[in-house]
């Protein structure tokens, strides 16, 4: 998870070099770290592995290319991030499950593909939400 850390302030601190708006440099950082963090955890369950990631302009848009060599999405798609029941006590509420739902809600044209032995994932993040 160190290693998403560091990434993922590496890719804040270059956009902002490239003028990428604060508001767009915040969504981008919260799609990648569910992202990253999802395939840490489940792809490479907690192992070492690498994570390949593309980043290009599209005008004020920007697309993404994420690359993985871990466990394939469960029946080949991406989990649907259903909304959770909150109207529960503190005790009752689900410990996960929004990051889906987030990265749906955040991003465009959002992709998957197991491609041979590969994981790969491809979305957009608009100059505004």
């Amino acid at each position: 998870m160190q290693a998403v850390r560091g990434a993922l302030a590496q890719v804040v601190r270059t956009l902002a070099l490239q003028g990428v708006a604060d508001e767009q440099r915040g969504t981008v950082e919260l799609v990648l770290a569910e992202v990253m963090n999802n395939i840490s955890k489940h792809a490479y369950a907690g192992a070492c592995g690498r994570i390949e990631l593309d980043i290009a302009r599209d005008g004020d848009d920007l697309s993404f290319s994420v690359v993985d060599d871990g466990r394939p999405m469960p029946c080949g798609v991406l989990p649907r991030g259903c909304a959770a029941e909150l109207d529960c006590a503190v005790e009752d509420l689900p410990e996960g499950g929004f990051g889906w739902r987030l990265i749906r809600e955040l991003t465009r044209d959002l992709v998957y593909l197991r491609i041979g032995e590969r994981n790969h994932l491809a979305f957009r993040i608009p100059a505004r939400a």
